[in-house]
Order: structure tokens, then C-alpha cells, then sequence
């Protein structure tokens, strides 16, 4: 009984792994080079963002050229190209996100606009790294 104790105690304390980096599942994260483009799906910020401090620090509006990435560097200025009808806008990451599983990318209204996705609220993107903060 006492041995069936402490093999429960010493389980409890074991390091257990709680996160993962996304960085083995995407690859702009290891691969910051300009001109290096990226395909998936692209999203925009509900407009209750608005108003609201990024990631970044600075305050998100919905009518800039910004959007959210899950690791370039805040700063980063990326073509994104609407597959479908060809359109792209020119962006500069200050937040982190999309926080849904599958998608790449969260953008303003305004780059939605930009980019005809508005209707939709999705679009299959291509990101194009055009220039890195200094």
C-alpha cells in the first residue's frame, strides 16, 4: 500500500509535455526569407477587435493594412494574393494569430475588402515575405 503511495505521488510531479511548438507545422516560423511565399486559408478580425492592443502593442484598427501571423516577426510587410480572384494587398504583421487550426493568416476588414473576401469570411491565400523589420 505505502509503495502503490509514492509511485503515485512521484507520477504526479513527472513533467508532462503541456505545448508544442508551432514551428514543426509551420514552416514560415524556420524560414523567414524574402520572397518566400506560403500557401492555406487567410480569415479577417471580427470587427470587436477594433479599438483593441495587439499582440505587437500597438492598437488594432479595421481600416489599416495589418494582420495577425503565428510567428513572423511583428514588422514583417507580406503580399497576400486571393487565389481564387487574384487580388492582393499589401500587409504588416502586429498581432499573433489566427488562433483556428488550419488557417494562416487574420487580416483587417480593409485587406479583406482588398482582397474580395468579405462575403466569404475565408480565402485560400498565398503570402509573399516582401520585407523584414530591422
Amino acid at each position: 500500500m505505502a509503495c502503490a503511495a509514492i509511485a503515485l505521488a512521484v507520477s504526479g510531479c513527472a513533467t508532462a509535455v503541456r505545448f508544442r511548438s508551432s514551428e514543426a507545422s509551420n514552416p514560415v516560423a524556420t524560414a523567414t526569407v524574402l520572397g518566400s511565399r506560403y500557401h492555406g486559408i487567410a480569415s479577417y478580425y471580427h470587427d470587436s477587435f477594433h479599438g483593441r492592443r495587439t499582440a505587437s502593442g500597438e492598437i488594432f484598427r479595421q481600416d489599416e493594412l495589418v494582420a495577425a501571423h503565428p510567428s513572423l516577426p511583428f514588422g514583417t510587410l507580406v503580399r497576400v494574393t486571393n487565389v481564387r480572384n487574384g487580388r492582393s494587398v499589401v500587409v504588416r504583421i502586429t498581432d499573433r494569430g489566427p488562433h483556428v487550426a488550419g488557417r494562416i493568416l487574420d487580416v483587417s476588414r480593409a485587406a479583406a475588402e482588398q482582397l474580395g473576401m468579405i462575403a466569404e469570411g475565408l480565402a485560400e491565400i498565398e503570402i509573399t515575405i516582401l520585407e523584414l523589420p530591422q
